[in-house]
């Protein structure tokens, strides 16, 4: 794996999707440096990857409630353990579960694996929330895949926040999830 400033410069065998994150990015002006990889299908892997961005790839869940009428994307630390009770108390959702790979591909264009922030430009419709922990903000970058999970890139928090967000019409709600506490007797 090699860090790479920008875009490919060949872009043969890229899927359309990701093209367009490219070429959204580079519209904005946002700065971005990437990393070609075999697919990344589990944060396991993304750790790896991770030391080559020197950033760290959020994890993305994409969640819906019990009537699938609502759709939430949490980006959130990679090695934070995810319990839907912390998160739905703080979105005042009865229950939330992890949504089906066709409203996936249907709102944000994305499959399995490649789940990404870049993805809300493809939801024209506005159909999906984005939450994301108060943790991911404090890292002055962040990792994501390009919409394709066999790259990664790393932008700037505070361009993601200022410059891609307001283009593709999407805000944020902020979350607390807690770390679990360790039990007693366990190392902490």
């Amino acid at each position: 794996m090699e860090l790479q400033k920008g875009r490919p410069a060949d872009t043969a065998g890229r899927l359309e999707k990701e093209i367009r994150t490219y070429d959204l990015l580079d519209r904005l002006g946002v700065e971005y440096e990437r990393v070609d990889h075999a697919p990344a299908m589990t944060m396991e892997v993304c750790q790896e990857i991770d030391q080559t961005l020197h950033a760290v790839i959020c994890k993305n869940l994409f969640l819906c409630n019990r009537q699938k009428t609502n759709f939430y994307l949490l980006m959130m630390p990679g090695d934070k353990p995810f319990k839907t009770k912390d998160l739905s108390g703080q979105l005042g959702v009865a229950r939330l579960s992890f949504a089906d790979e066709a409203h996936m591909e249907e709102m944000l264009d994305l499959l399995p694996g490649s789940v990404s922030i870049m993805g809300l430009a493809n939801d024209t419709e506005h159909r999906v929330q984005l939450v994301i922990d108060r943790e991911v903000l404090e890292g002055e970058y962040l990792g994501c895949h390009p919409c394709m999970n066999t790259s990664s890139i790393k932008l700037k928090t505070k361009d993601v926040l200022e410059k891609f967000l307001p283009a593709v019409r999407h805000t944020a709600t902020v979350v607390d999830l807690p770390w679990p506490v360790p039990e007693e007797g366990q190392p902490g």
